[in-house]
């Protein structure tokens, strides 16, 4: 039988009793400050989660930190494409002439001959960084430029054909040049070639030609994806 409060000691009773409203408020006011503080806590997480969320793409389809002309790259995706049906055209030539078809099958006679591969790691639309990427794209078409140069002489049905590519490539690669003067971002004076393949026979030039054409397409698609991506 209920008596009385419990007793805790000398003047003391116990703490929780229905007949004390203001430690049932001091309980009711902590709790809410709990349930406050887990709610803060919970928002904070999400939003921290949402910001890890956020898809590379974007971050990276923020637009870039120095202005390109649209007319600068308008002109380089035409000389890109231009390129591109030009390079068709003498691949589809040693095909039909010499049965060289199948670029993935002289991989290992490049590696000998020194058929350079252009890098444009800076021009991917997950790393897209501009200066850098024009400066990539410049060397690239630099050095395939060389490669066409070598490979004069490789037969009179061919040579208008690598003479008028060589010709587009290094208009692109004018192009590119002339805009990174306009932006600052060049030194003084046009890079030098660097040594190039030097073929010793007929099959040599031709599976060359195979070769470097395919790798200057390759290239290019990954350059005019960026140029698209920055129009």
């Amino acid at each position: 039988m209920y008596k009385g409060p419990l007793e805790l000691g000398p003047g003391r009773t116990q703490s929780c009793s229905p007949d004390h409203p203001e430690s049932m408020a001091q309980l009711s006011a902590q709790s809410r400050l709990k349930l406050l503080a887990l709610q803060l806590l919970l928002w904070h997480s999400a939003l921290w989660t949402g910001q890890e969320a956020i898809p590379l793409a974007s971050v990276t389809s923020l637009p870039p930190t120095l202005p390109l002309p649209r007319s600068f790259l308008l002109k380089s995706l035409e000389q890109a494409r231009k390129i591109q049906a030009r390079s068709s055209v003498l691949l589809e030539q040693l095909c039909a002439v010499y049965k060289l078809c199948h670029p993935e099958e002289l991989v290992l006679l490049g590696h000998s001959l020194g058929i350079p591969q252009a890098p444009l790691s800076h021009c991917s639309s997950q790393a897209l960084q501009l200066t850098e990427c024009l400066s990539q794209l410049h060397r690239g078409l630099f050095l395939y430029q060389g490669c066409l140069q070598a490979l004069a002489g490789i037969s009179p049905e061919l040579a208008p054909t690598v003479d008028m590519l060589q010709l587009d490539v290094a208009n692109f690669a004018t192009t590119i040049w002339q805009q990174m003067e306009t932006l600052g971002v060049v030194a003084a004076g046009q890079p030098t070639q660097s040594t190039m393949p030097a073929f010793t026979s007929a099959f040599q030039r031709r599976a060359g030609g195979v070769l470097a054409t395919s790798r200057l397409q390759s290239f290019l698609e990954t350059a005019h994806h960026a140029l698209n991506h920055l129009t």
